[in-house]
């Protein structure tokens, strides 16, 4: 199963500033019999920054996007699962999740939707900046959370 058009979004909640950006350009895949999986983003494919110096700040001085373009997540589904059976359930993904080019183990639970050939996946969770050695300087702290909450949604269907 796989995707190239999940939605994958962040929000930074400061005391002083709300931070969001969303991107369409989720690419993925579920190996269902080793029920095992990847995917991966460009973080330059992030839109709806409040204004276009936050999106450079992102890319230039936060996430370095030259030097690391992407984020992944792969792994391998623990629960098993029966992508042949309608229906939904909570599943928790193993594997390691890359941003900023440090990767970190991680177990992060989804919400599986199961229709047929098409399976619908949820997901949010939050991630510590400080776990991917991005740093944010004093002068902006009170306008950038060390936590980082992410929301992913995507539908993967048989090929």
């Amino acid at each position: 199963m796989s995707t190239t058009s999940g939605t994958i979004s962040f929000r930074s909640e400061a005391s002083l500033e709300l931070i969001k950006a969303t991107s369409n350009e989720l690419l993925g895949k579920v190996d269902e019999d080793k029920r095992t999986f990847a995917f991966r983003v460009l973080l330059r494919s992030f839109e709806g920054f409040n204004s276009g110096l936050q999106q450079i700040h992102f890319n230039e001085n936060y996430l370095e996007t030259d030097q690391f373009p992407e984020a992944s997540f792969s792994g391998k589904i623990i629960e098993p699962v029966d992508f042949n059976k309608n229906g939904k359930s909570t599943i928790r993904a193993k594997g390691i999740l890359k941003i900023h080019g440090v990767e970190q183990e991680r177990i992060i639970k989804c919400d599986l939707t199961i229709q047929g050939n098409q399976v619908h996946i949820e997901s949010t969770f939050t991630v510590q900046l400080s776990d991917h050695n991005i740093r944010i300087p004093r002068v902006v702290h009170e306008k950038i959370a060390t936590e980082i909450i992410i929301n992913v949604k995507a539908d993967l269907s048989r090929r």
